[in-house]
């Protein structure tokens, strides 16, 4: 499906674009992504096809950023994702040292 700013994936692959997209543009050691679509069925922003999802992102390219500045990498990252596929995102963005703490 043709949308501004680019094409529309199928929602099946979804998860596996912007985990690999991720990925690749911030050289994540780890990425999670968690399609939540399915909960907001109905929502305003479903009804075009965009997607809800919550990633987790663990980079070396936030080290010495502020959540919010590490949040705008990942917008960046996701490109035209962000107007074709993605309705809503939920973030939560670590250094590898805070991914690890988190562990435990």
């Amino acid at each position: 499906m043709d949308m501004p700013g680019g094409t529309m994936t199928r929602p099946e692959e979804r998860p596996e674009r912007i985990s690999t997209t991720l990925t690749a543009a911030l050289e994540a050691e780890h990425v999670e992504v968690v399609d939540d679509s399915a909960l907001h069925v109905g929502h305003l922003g479903a009804h075009g096809g965009a997607g809800h999802f919550r990633v987790v992102v663990v980079s070396r390219h936030f080290e010495g950023l502020s959540r919010v500045a590490a949040q705008r990498l990942v917008y960046a990252a996701l490109g035209d994702l962000m107007t074709t596929d993605i309705h809503a995102l939920e973030m939560r963005t670590f250094t590898p040292q805070q991914w690890a703490a988190a562990q435990g």
